[in-house]
């Protein structure tokens, strides 16, 4: 469906004082090539200043009469399809811009002519043709804007040149073609061609046909690759009847295909098979392609109102393409192949309905316009379709802007960005009269229009009846004193600017603000892709324009948050991106759409999902006390059970907390929650109503209340700039009730709400401390979340952090401020990652220093720790480095760590040393199953050797020797056992377990 506006697109327009009647004309750059009929034989050059004044440079003659010219940007060249003798020549015609500056040098030259026998220093400033012969009379010409090489249509093969840049100086740069390939193609004879990069669309009378040439490697022999595509069998050809039925019907009826459109690899069935011949001199280099199938549509013919059967012909094929924002575009031909490709669009037009596809990634119609007459020419641009028909010229808008955008922002249709669909309705700005539009060309903000009237309809031209653009006086009088005959006009009208238009479609939507939803969010979607449009123009950096398209660009998804939050749609989630993309703040927004004093008034769903989602965001902004209550009346109305959420949001913080308690009692009848009991228990925090505090505290259990906590953790903390800080109802717990709070804290990390680092920066904050220092608070929680934590990588962080806060303390001799949540005892009884202390670890610690009494509790918890299963000793080894020397912890620290590597000799070594009663404890408890050798290994060799070297002047050592040595009468035969014990030992000493080793042999 085409929606029609009466909106004014078009402004002033001009004569072009042409000397001739044109027959064909294009527009370049800030230039406009007109070319005479025949009997002139010549193209007219006029430099298109502001407000569409063309001033004419001067002309050259043609070797005959045109039949296509097309101008290339890159390259700055014309090329013309030219007849003579009933022959037809391809010219191009370079550095034709000499001939404005007063040179009438002329060079004339093959293609691939040696060209230092035709440039030398003092004929640089030249006009220099390049014929370009071809074995069969070309047809149709396309350049391709991206890098200015030349497509050509001949019956049955397309024929490729590629432009090239040749430094003849150091101050001359010449340019040339090289005929690089060639598509052959069976049975198709082009009507038009539309290239770009790399991609062609061909069409016939029926038929259309896009392409792409695709890169591929150079084979291994270096050989010439081409790609050939043969039909597939079956095709689209049907097993029909015989030849002499088909005569028979064919005398009788007139038959049709059916329509057909292939997209990707179906479009092979189309048989139109492809070869490629590559022509250029093969170098290393040389690119080799292959052809890749987008589209093939056939059409039948129309049997519409506008037209019979004969008269229906594609015309208007064209390839429009996008480029990166930011792409800059400069005079110099080098800069603008830099320019980055986005999206490429492909619009082909029947007589009276024009489809426009993108052939980008993805090929996808996005738009189908139904004309309301027959259509003789269009012309595609970024913003608008603009089409003549026998008697109007008819802009309608795109969708260009709408599908490049996604292609360029992977944030459009999220909560973050919009756009208006690409599926929206085109519409029709405008349907301007003229009589016999006969072609149409655009660039920039002109628009070139030829018209030639009938004798009969010249007095029809000046009825007052018939609506015509004004024309300016010097326009009007360059016209009256032309040579040319009545009856025709090669007129040139300016667009008005983006800006302006804007604004006209944004007043226009207001008749349709409370009358028809619809049609005002359509016209101001129409308004929105305008501006975007613009704004994706290369040329936008450069634009005078640029803050004023900037604004209109912020303004729009204002008018469109607007619209979404003010209608009921099913699209009210736009509010959000379109405000973001706004740049208003909450504030600003409230203000447009909340009425002072009105209680009554109701709120759409786009509001109210905008002010949820902003509310819920970590956001700087922070609402008045007025704005605030305004967002507290608008969700008591439109959604209630969220006021506990709402009211925890950073921008809430100066709302007042008695209206809030007042509404909060009221939703708390309708759906009490946790969440409610605990937002409420701040509000009155904040009134400082230490009464309605703890009532509410005491509704429900702590565990319960940190639940409530991990459902709602901005009441708790809030971020700045990415930074976690506690709000007033942590610092309260803290001081009241750190248990429920740290807590909380816990319940919170393991709902993914907060960071680890995240809550050693809240605890930090919360507790005043510097960023080098660790609180106590902060260690309960790490403590608290290694009694339920699961996941191993935090698990590890963890222990690591408590066993460095531990060593610190017992190494520093620093005391907790506060008193620790949970003792030694506590830990190893709720958490597997604290195991029982060894009982060799307490004999070694019952000879510990006064001193360490002081830090029992780290003490323990370090040792625990060690205990367990959980630590990675190898990690760990770097942090307990600090007790290596401190006396009795020291040495159970280095015996844990020896025995969990698996050094049990090292760590009998270190026992023996320092504490030799606790060495036989050790064994007992660490030398069994495949380490019990070690007791007559290493143990009891070590004992006597010890003994021998003190005698008895070391009692707990021969005490120690005694129960090694029972431990190893039981383990051994007499035989072994006795060549275990030392020749020089007194027999008194040993003799009584020998005996035991031997009766116990007896007697098993």
């Amino acid at each position: 469906m085409v929606q029609l506006y009466n909106l004014h697109p078009f402004g002033s327009q001009r004569v072009v004082p042409c000397k001739q009647e044109p027959a064909h004309f294009c527009c370049g750059r800030d230039v406009l090539f007109v070319a005479s009929t025949a009997a002139s034989c010549r193209v007219e050059v006029f430099a298109v200043r502001d407000q569409g004044l063309c001033e004419p440079l001067g002309s050259f003659a043609t070797l005959g009469p045109v039949l296509r010219m097309a101008h290339s940007q890159a390259g700055d060249y014309l090329v013309t399809i030219e007849e003579k003798s009933k022959a037809t020549f391809l010219r191009a015609y370079m550095n034709w811009r000499c001939m404005s500056a007063g040179s009438s040098r002329v060079c004339v030259r093959m293609v691939g002519h040696k060209l230092e026998e035709s440039y030398s220093e003092t004929l640089k400033e030249q006009m220099s043709i390049v014929e370009m012969p071809l074995s069969d009379p070309p047809l149709c010409i396309s350049c391709c804007p991206v890098n200015g090489d030349l497509l050509v249509g001949c019956k049955n093969k397309l024929v490729l040149f590629r432009l090239k840049y040749l430094m003849m100086h150091q101050s001359l740069t010449v340019l040339d073609f090289e005929r690089s390939l060639i598509l052959h193609m069976d049975n198709v004879i082009p009507a038009e061609v539309a290239f770009c990069a790399r991609h062609i669309a061909i069409t016939t009378e029926l038929e259309v046909l896009i392409l792409k040439l695709e890169l591929v490697q150079q084979s291994a022999e270096g050989t010439e690759q081409c790609a050939v595509e043969k039909p597939v069998g079956g095709g689209l050809k049907d097993e029909g009847p015989s030849k002499e039925n088909l005569q028979l019907e064919l005398d009788e009826f007139i038959i049709c295909q059916k329509p057909v459109e292939l997209r990707g690899e179906e479009c092979k069935l189309c048989e139109i098979p492809i070869t490629l011949e590559s022509t250029e001199l093969p170098t290393e280099d040389t690119k080799r392609f292959q052809v890749r199938y987008l589209l093939f549509r056939h059409f039948t013919p129309d049997q519409s109102p506008f037209g019979f059967c004969e008269e229906t012909k594609l015309h208007s094929v064209q390839l429009l393409p996008v480029y990166q924002t930011g792409s800059s575009v400069t005079a110099h031909e080098e800069a603008e192949n830099k320019r980055e490709l986005l999206s490429l669009f492909c619009f082909f037009s029947l007589p009276h309905v024009g489809y426009l596809y993108s052939v980008g990634n993805v090929v996808e119609l996005i738009s189908t316009y139904q004309y309301s007459e027959k259509s003789e020419q269009a012309v595609l641009t970024p913003q608008f379709l603009h089409v003549i028909t026998s008697e109007s010229l008819q802009c309608f808008t795109v969708r260009c802007s709408a599908a490049a955008a996604r292609d360029e922002d992977p944030y459009i249709d999220t909560t973050v960005k919009a756009c208006p669909p690409v599926t929206l309705d085109v519409c029709t700005l405008r349907m301007q009269l003229f009589i016999g539009p006969r072609a149409i060309c655009h660039f920039k903000n002109h628009i070139i229009l030829l018209t030639k009237a009938v004798t009969e309809d010249i007095t029809e031209r000046r009825k007052p009846t018939r609506r015509m653009l004004s024309r300016k006086a010097d326009s009007i009088k360059s016209r009256t004193n032309s040579e040319s005959e009545p009856g025709w006009n090669l007129y040139i009208i300016n667009t008005v600017s983006t800006t302006q238009l804007y604004r006209e479609m944004v007043d226009y939507s207001r008749t349709y603000e409370n009358v028809k939803t619809e049609s005002c969010i359509h016209l101001l979607s129409e308004a929105h892709l305008l501006v975007r449009a613009a704004i994706m123009d290369p040329c936008f950096l450069d634009s005078d324009e640029k803050e004023e398209l900037l604004t209109a660009f912020r303004e729009s998804c204002a008018f469109l948050g607007d619209c979404y939050s003010r209608f009921d749609t099913k699209d009210y989630h736009l509010a959000l991106p379109y405000y973001r993309m706004s740049g208003l703040s909450m504030a600003e927004v409230l203000k447009r759409l909340v009425s002072e004093g009105d209680e009554m008034q109701t709120y759409e769903r786009g509001f109210v999902f905008y002010l949820t989602h902003s509310l819920n965001e970590d956001s700087n902004e922070e609402l008045s006390k007025e704005s605030a209550n305004k967002v507290l009346q608008v969700f008591h109305l439109a959604d209630p059970v969220q006021l506990p959420h709402i009211l925890c949001s950073t921008c809430m913080r100066n709302v007042c907390p008695s209206t809030a308690v007042s509404y909060l009692q009221k939703v708390e009848k309708i759906a009490p929650s946790v969440v409610l009991t605990l937002t409420k228990a701040f509000m009155a925090l904040k009134m400082g109503d230490l009464m309605l505090y703890e009532h509410e505290m005491d509704s429900y259990k702590e565990t319960v209340l940190a639940c409530g906590f991990a459902g709602q953790p901005k009441l708790l903390m809030q971020r700045k700039e990415g930074i976690v800080t506690p709000t007033e109802f942590a610092v309260h717990l803290k001081e009241m009730q750190p248990g429920l709070l740290v807590a909380a804290i816990v319940a919170l990390h393991e709902n993914s709400k907060i960071e680890l680092e995240e809550a050693d920066t809240f605890f930090k904050i919360l507790c005043s401390n510097s960023e080098n220092t660790v609180p106590q608070l902060l260690v309960d929680f790490w403590e608290a979340l290694l009694v339920v934590c699961s996941q191993e990588e935090v698990l590890q962080e963890l222990v690591l952090r408590v066993t460095s806060q531990y060593v610190w303390r017992i190494s520093k001799q620093q005391l907790p401020e506060t008193k620790p949540l949970k003792t030694a005892e506590d830990l190893i009884n709720s958490s597997k990652h604290y195991g029982l202390i060894f009982p060799w670890i307490t004999s070694i610690m019952s000879v510990a220093s006064p001193a360490d009494k002081d830090y029992h509790e780290d003490i323990s918890k370090l040792q625990a720790l060690l205990c367990s299963q959980s630590i990675d000793i190898a990690s760990a080894l770097p942090l307990l480095e600090p007790l290596t020397e401190a006396g009795s912890i020291g040495l159970a620290v280095r015996v844990l760590c020896s025995t969990r590597l698996g050094q049990h000799e090292e760590a009998l070594d270190q026992l023996l040393t320092g504490s030799p009663d606790a060495a036989v404890l050790y064994a007992q408890y660490e030398l069994k199953d495949e380490r019990r050798a070690m007791w007559w290994n290493k143990l009891l060799p070590e004992l006597c050797k010890r003994a021998r070297f003190l005698g008895t002047d070391c009692p707990v050592l021969i005490s120690a020797l005694k129960e090694t040595l029972s431990v190893v009468a039981t383990e051994l035969e007499p035989r072994d056992f006795l060549s275990l014990l030392p020749e020089d030992g007194a027999a008194a000493f040993f003799l009584p377990h020998l005996l035991h080793c031997s009766q116990r042999k007896l007697l098993t």
